[in-house]
């Protein structure tokens, strides 16, 4: 039997997430999924399409904890995989306002989620996986707001404006290694999922852009996540996969 091709995915227990975990859920995958809960419904969507799942229910703030039980079990004995796949697109939005009514304990646990988790798992994937004889890839999901500035948006625009210059520092690092692993940061669109509810609902006194969100929605220019997640994954595959260490899934 041939080894599986390896996907490790955080953030698959709703949205976007959960749409490219249930889609990746194929015969010669294995997965491992990592959220806040687990899904007894992706479980047994799992077992039913002969697809390996594990999930380890984690808070990613706590990224000292997942890093080193990422390391751990990629470093157990009798692993093997034909590739191995980390994609980071655990997120959150702390509450929306200026940077100066936000609470700290808010910003401190969305900049470990959105930024802090994506580096140490990341560091975690690339030192286990170090001497592997087998394609290996880092997938960031970042989003437009990494790129523009946004009011109220202070936290999440940092937090992905240094996941997608981090990733770029790991091109650079990795394409000195033989067998480097190639990575890349991408803006997935717009998708209709409760960050985009949050946005929407927001105090227009302190979020001036609520009303491009709300037309965003109005207009039906909004993905739904299954849609989102077979962009992403399409380009996850492109032969050209991190030729571009930033990149836009509608470039």
């Amino acid at each position: 039997m041939a080894d599986p091709h390896l996907y490790i995915l955080t953030g698959a227990s709703r949205g976007m997430g959960l749409a490219m975990a249930r889609q990746l859920l194929q015969p010669g995958h294995r997965l491992l999924c990592i959220a806040r809960k687990e899904s007894a419904t992706l479980a047994a969507e799992a077992a039913q399409a002969g697809c390996p799942l594990e999930q380890w229910p984690l808070d990613l703030a706590h990224s000292r904890e997942a890093g080193g039980m990422l390391h751990q079990w990629l470093g157990k004995p009798g692993l093997r995989c034909a590739s191995a796949t980390l994609i980071n697109n655990a997120g959150v939005i702390p509450h929306i306002a200026p940077l100066s009514a936000i609470e700290l304990d808010d910003l401190v646990q969305a900049l470990r989620v959105d930024l802090e988790a994506p580096m140490a798992l990341s560091a975690a994937f690339l030192a286990a996986t170090e001497g592997w004889a087998v394609p290996r890839r880092i997938l960031n999901i970042s989003s437009g707001l990494g790129r523009r500035p946004m009011a109220s948006q202070a936290v999440y625009c940092a937090a992905k404006a240094g996941m997608d210059h981090y990733t770029r520092c790991l091109a650079l690092e990795e394409a000195r290694k033989p067998g480097g692993a190639r990575v890349c940061s991408l803006a997935p669109g717009v998708i209709d999922t409760d960050m985009q509810v949050q946005l929407r609902s927001a105090d227009a006194a302190a979020f001036p852009d609520r009303g491009r969100f709300e037309q965003l929605k109005s207009g039906s220019q909004l993905d739904s996540p299954e849609t989102a997640a077979r962009k992403v994954l399409a380009f996850l595959h492109r032969p050209d996969f991190g030729q571009e260490p930033v990149a836009d899934v509608r470039a």
